[in-house]
C-alpha cells in the first residue's frame, strides 16, 4: 500500500507533463484551430465602461459550412492555402448586434500563413474594438486585437 500512492502520484505527475499546454493540442494531428467567432471588446477607462466592437463569424471555408469543434474553433490544415468566408457585425452598448451593419468578407490564407501544428488562433473582425468601420479579418494568436485605442 505504501508503495502504491508514490507509484500513482509518479504516473500523475507524468501525465501532466505529456498533457498539451494550453494553446497546443493535437500537434501530432498537423492541423491548427481557428476561432468559429470571436467578439471585440475594450475597456474604456475614462467612462468606466466596456466599449462593444464588432463580431466576426466565419461562414465558410473554401465554400463549405465550417465543422466546429465543440471548444467553439475551426481545425485547419497547416501549409494549406484556404478561403475563410466571414460575416462581421457591429453592437449596441448593451452589447447585442446591430442586424443593418451585418457584412461578408473573405480572408485568405496562404500556405505560410499556419506553420506549426496544434496552435490556436483567433480571427478578428477588425484590428481594434473601437473608432473602426466596415469588416477587415485581422489574425492574431491572442483574443484581443492587434491594437488597443487610446
Amino acid at each position: 500500500m505504501n508503495r502504491t500512492v508514490p507509484f500513482l502520484l509518479c504516473l500523475l505527475v507524468l501525465a501532466g507533463c505529456q498533457s498539451p499546454s494550453p494553446g497546443q493540442e493535437n500537434s501530432s494531428n498537423n492541423t491548427v484551430f481557428l476561432s468559429a467567432q470571436h467578439c471585440l471588446r475594450e475597456y474604456v477607462k475614462e467612462l468606466e465602461k466596456v466599449h462593444y466592437g464588432p463580431c466576426l463569424k466565419i461562414i465558410t471555408v473554401d465554400g463549405k459550412p465550417p465543422e466546429v469543434r465543440e471548444d467553439g474553433f475551426v481545425e485547419l490544415p497547416v501549409a494549406t492555402p484556404a478561403v475563410i468566408g466571414t460575416s462581421c457585425v457591429y453592437r449596441h452598448a448593451d452589447g447585442s448586434p446591430i442586424p443593418a451593419t451585418m457584412e461578408t468578407t473573405e480572408f485568405r490564407i496562404t500556405g505560410q500563413t499556419f506553420t506549426r501544428p496544434g496552435v490556436r488562433w483567433y480571427l478578428h473582425a477588425h484590428k481594434q474594438a473601437r473608432q473602426v468601420v466596415g469588416c477587415e479579418p485581422t489574425l492574431s494568436r491572442s483574443v484581443y486585437p492587434a491594437n488597443k485605442t487610446d
